[in-house]
């Protein structure tokens, strides 16, 4: 709302000046980083004099509307995937503490099983003691195996959760910056605006 404020001010101004440098009407590209968007909105600015030759610029309207709602679709992306990740993050959770039941579970049979006889059902067939201790070793590192593959799955999602916050971070810094730098320049032009008309009144 500042911003439109600032350009209607100026779009009252232009009638007064003379324009020293054409617009770029080519619109702002939502390919470029949000740096280069700014760079090339700056570069395409307008250029003009006041009648006390003061040096103003003029952004386009629809270039600073269109860079915003970059700006805001951006921040939406990286909203979407931190949540992505952050529900990534609690089934992983979910499934490792489901195999680490099982895990426990499965040490509880085999702790019972070695302090019976030798020879022991399974499934109905008479077997060893050893075979059936390697069935169930098998199984155990089976399920270790699925655990770590979690814990790994785990940590590369909190990974890139973290990076998916930092980029947040960032992003919402360089937008608070170029807030503060309009805001800045905003309230310049302001004053600028108020000394012009102060002089004019006293003509």
């Amino acid at each position: 709302m500042k911003h439109l404020r600032t350009l209607l001010t100026l779009a009252l101004l232009i009638p007064l000046v003379t324009l020293t440098a054409q617009e770029d009407d080519t619109p702002v590209s939502g390919n470029q980083s949000l740096k280069e968007q700014f760079e090339e909105l700056e570069r395409k600015s307008t250029n003009y004099r006041s009648g006390n030759g003061v040096p103003y610029e003029v952004i386009k309207l629809s270039g600073l509307n269109e860079l915003k709602a970059n700006i805001f679709d951006t921040i939406s992306t990286a909203n979407k995937t931190i949540k992505d990740l952050s529900a990534t993050i609690t089934a992983n959770t979910a499934e490792i503490e489901s195999l680490n039941s099982k895990l426990q579970e499965t040490t509880n049979k085999l702790n019972e099983v070695t302090e019976e006889k030798d020879s022991i059902s399974f499934f109905g067939a008479l077997i060893s003691k050893g075979t059936y201790n390697f069935i169930l070793w098998s199984i155990i590192f089976g399920l270790l195996l699925l655990l770590l593959f979690f814990i790994y799955r785990f940590r590369n999602s909190n990974f890139l959760t973290q990076q998916a916050k930092s980029a947040l971070a960032e992003l919402e810094e360089e937008y608070e910056n170029h807030r503060r730098r309009a805001l800045e320049r905003e309230q310049k032009i302001s004053r600028q605006l108020q000394d012009e008309l102060n002089k004019q009144k006293k003509a």
